[in-house]
This record gives structure tokens, C-alpha cells and sequence, in this order.
């Protein structure tokens, strides 16, 4: 299925938004997720379908100085 990941399209396997993460090597409960705009909150991410099309942000924080 083709997603836009972060703006970049991506032809990934993945079913939900948790298979994703997984699927793209994102560890961590620190990340923060959107879908089509929408906030994701972690617990939620199981349960919550990608579609193709679909627009995810994933949202890392950064050190810095």
C-alpha cells in the first residue's frame, strides 16, 4: 500500500499505524503520531487502520543546542 510518510511517499506492508512503526524501524513511546492530520495517542495505534493514501506524520524529539 502506498503511503505519504513525514512527505515522503512510502510502499510499505503494513496494516495498522503500530505495524508501520515496526515496519519502519520507530521504537519508543516518546514518538508522537498523526494520521491524516488527526493526533494518535500510543495506546491507540493497534487499533487504528491505514488506508491507502493515507498521510502519517511520526514526530521524534530532537537535542540540541
Amino acid at each position: 500500500m502506498r503511503l505519504v510518510v513525514n512527505g515522503e511517499p512510502h510502499e510499505v506492508a503494513a496494516k495498522t499505524l503500530a505495524d508501520l512503526l515496526g515496519e519502519l524501524e520507530y521504537e519508543g513511546e516518546w514518538l508522537a503520531t498523526a494520521l491524516n492530520g488527526e493526533l494518535v495517542r500510543a495506546a491507540a495505534r493497534a487499533a487504528v487502520p491505514l488506508n491507502e493514501g493515507d498521510r502519517v506524520e511520526i514526530l521524534t524529539p530532537r537535542q540540541g543546542g
